[in-house]
């Protein structure tokens, strides 16, 4: 690799990683006030927020990351384009295929990017990810312990302390169930403590009243009670029955185990070869992507208008791409012999790219055009 690839290839990893911080930033946040309002609306602290942000940061980057690619291919080729230093070397003969070799190598750089994310980061962090949400669900204490605020740990179910003390004393506790649409009923306490047996997990609540509503007939019945036991489990009842996701299955898992993993959580064939074969078509695509980037730019000639042109192009040719991956994945769920179809994109991006820098470096012969005639008496 020469001086200039090298040159070029710094610039192009160098707004890649700018523009995927960006977009990172960007598509984070959107999904962060989700989070937050998620996790801290169940009295969960900042450091598993933090956490949970972490963990679903691997997928945030795999969605983003040949959208970057694409983004800095095209700044950093219309940029050498404008300081004539693309002109400069093709003034010294270097074609544009010469001159695609620092864009492939950057595509093979985030190809590899991409497949460290996909084969090792993204099953690795949803699998985590999974087992902190069950984590979290079980833990009613972080549900149920937040002082002054009416926290909704269930569908129908509200609770409020308004202090709590140093020994877990909760005082003056409200709870009221709402979940019987015939039977309303509200418990109020001067103390109450959580207990914990068998893996039942229990409310003691004493000095309290407790209010039955019954809808049906609108009558209210007042009990008070000194001590009164209230099973909170059902609050916080969690699905352990349920099979991990498709994208937490290893790689080598899915590659050697496809038929076990078929025949024990219940994934069809068509998922399992779809999923598999999706996850190197993604990173193939980013070869593609940058290629593309680079070689619509190659098109035509110097315009004082700039590269616009060029650039909606490639745009387009993207969002073509984008869109045929989404086409191609129903036959592959349907026909697990048909994977092949997975990798079509990059076959057709990669096509279209030999083609534009065919056309850029040398314009196809124009058909129409009249070939000069000779002058008369000259062989």
């Amino acid at each position: 690799m020469t001086r200039y690839d090298r040159y070029v290839l710094s610039q192009y990893l160098l707004f890649f990683g700018f523009f995927s911080l960006v977009l990172v930033i960007v598509f984070w946040i959107n999904r962060a006030v989700v989070l937050f309002d998620r996790l801290i609306g169940d009295g969960q602290s900042a450091l598993v927020f933090l956490e949970f942000s972490a963990l679903t940061l691997p997928n945030l980057i795999r969605m983003i990351l040949p959208m970057a690619a694409f983004a800095a291919t095209v700044y950093v080729t219309n940029r050498l384009n404008a300081e004539s230093e693309l002109t400069v070397m093709q003034a010294t003969g270097s074609s544009p295929w010469r001159l695609a070799r620092p864009a492939l190598a950057f595509g093979i750089v985030t190809a590899l990017m991409m497949s460290m994310l996909t084969h090792v980061l993204l099953p690795a962090s949803i699998n985590q990810l999974a087992v902190r949400e069950a984590e979290v669900a079980r833990n009613v204490t972080a549900r149920l312990l937040t002082e002054g605020s009416f926290l909704h740990p269930a569908e129908g179910v509200t609770f409020y302390v308004r202090e709590i003390g140093n020994d877990g004393t909760l005082h003056d506790m409200f709870l009221s169930d709402r979940r019987d649409p015939e039977v309303n009923i509200i418990y109020t306490g001067e103390k109450a403590f959580l207990a914990r047996q068998d893996g039942q997990t229990n409310l003691i609540m004493l000095n309290g009243i407790a209010q039955r509503l019954n809808t049906d007939t609108q009558t209210l019945s007042t009990t008070t009670f000194v001590d009164f036991s209230y099973d909170i489990s059902s609050m916080v009842e969690v699905d352990d029955t349920r099979t991990r996701s498709i994208r937490a299955i290893p790689t080598l898992e899915l590659m050697t185990e496809s038929q076990k993993i078929s025949e024990t959580e219940k994934f069809t064939r068509g998922d399992l070869a779809e999923e598999l074969h999706t996850r190197f078509a993604r990173a193939l695509i980013c070869i593609s992507v940058a290629l593309i980037g680079y070689a619509t730019l190659m098109l035509g000639t110097f315009s004082r208008f700039g590269v616009w042109r060029q650039a909606l192009i490639a745009f387009l040719l993207l969002v073509v791409l984008e869109g045929l991956r989404g086409v191609v994945s129903p036959p592959v769920l349907a026909n697990p012999s048909l994977w092949p179809l997975l990798y079509l994109p990059t076959l057709i991006g990669l096509g279209v790219a030999a083609l534009f820098l065919r056309f850029g470096g040398r314009p196809f012969p124009n058909p129409l055009k009249r070939r000069p005639r000779s002058p008369e008496g000259v062989a």
